[in-house]
């Protein structure tokens, strides 16, 4: 049983490809995809995966005052995250799939505008119910705001948007302010000393559209990167047979989330259970949680496509 939840955002940093293998259609490589939605998606395995391979390249981490490294650190990511042999027993760190929250669409004005629409509001708010996140300034009546953004946006053409090739008809509203500031204040939080998101931040707090359900499904459908790629001959500099291939990304800028959750240590014998070993397991739960909170990069790479600078993201855990 989970006792532990910590929502975190993932913001790419480059172009990402979280695989689902080939495919029949025009796109041979296209993202992952919700079943029921269409909507993209990067699944729990994998992005349990990626973190992983973060804390396995983990000099040293610090677990309340404690310092941990070496071994110590290698048994403490087999008890989070569990075992390389998994039957010995079940790792007590796990992750829901990454949904999308927010999608980068180019704009007629001000270069690009995040769009989403009340469903994924909707089902962030669920989800952030499991937490206890209290949301109540903008949990209210989210369909009100449909075709609506802040005020005093950047992106408005005669009190028109224009996305892509499609213009939209729509209004600022100061409940869309409320929505729009919350999500730029915790996704671009100010540093203590200095302020590095602060262009980034203030655009969203402009520039977030909340689209109809049905127009979001259309744009998460359809204005995805597709990117053509070859393979060369090096000794005629032609493409090789079946050398040319097209692969889907979710653009640069794409803010999706997760919920990290964690369990006491799935061990009876407590002189196994490391740094995690507490009084009672809502302590050990803590711990755990505590631990991935600690090692958690700020940058690291999620899908395919690494040596060539793809999947680099930013991990802002919701406070």
């Amino acid at each position: 049983m989970f006792r532990e939840f910590k929502p975190f955002f993932i913001i790419a940093e480059s172009p990402l490809h979280p695989g689902s293998g080939s495919e029949l259609g025009i796109v041979d490589l296209p993202v992952q995809r919700e079943r029921h939605t269409n909507y993209p998606k990067i699944e729990g395995s994998g992005l349990k995966g990626s973190i992983r391979e973060a804390f396995e390249n983990l000099k040293e981490t610090n677990l309340n005052s404690h310092k941990i490294k070496d071994k110590e650190l290698k048994n403490a990511v087999n008890l989070a995250f569990g075992p390389e042999d998994g039957e010995k027993y079940a790792g007590s760190l796990a992750f829901t799939d990454a949904k999308i929250l927010l999608f980068p669409v180019k704009s007629l004005k001000g270069t690009f505008a995040w769009i989403t629409c009340p469903y994924v509001l909707e089902r962030f708010l669920k989800d952030m119910r499991i937490r206890g996140v209290d949301l109540k300034d903008i949990a209210s009546d989210l369909h009100s705001l449909e075709n609506s953004i802040p005020e005093g946006s950047n992106i408005t053409v005669l009190s028109k948007i224009v996305l892509e090739e499609f213009s939209f008809e729509v209004k600022e509203k100061s409940k869309a302010s409320k929505v729009a500031k919350w999500f730029a204040k915790k996704i671009f939080p100010q540093g203590n000393s200095n302020d590095p998101y602060k262009y980034w931040r203030e655009k969203m707090a402009k520039d977030l559209v909340i689209l109809l359900d049905d127009d979001f499904k259309e744009f998460i459908s359809t204005s995805t990167e597709v990117i053509a790629r070859t393979k060369i001959a090096s000794d005629t500099g032609t493409v090789t047979s079946g050398g040319l291939w097209y692969e889907e990304y979710l653009s640069q800028d794409t803010i999706l989330y997760s919920l990290a959750m964690t369990s006491p240590i799935r061990m009876k014998d407590d002189a196994q259970k490391g740094v995690f070993k507490a009084n009672n397991p809502q302590k050990e739960a803590e711990k755990v949680m505590d631990f991935f909170e600690a090692g958690l990069p700020e940058v690291l790479q999620i899908g395919g496509n690494q040596t060539i600078g793809k999947g680099i993201v930013r991990i802002q855990i919701l406070k």
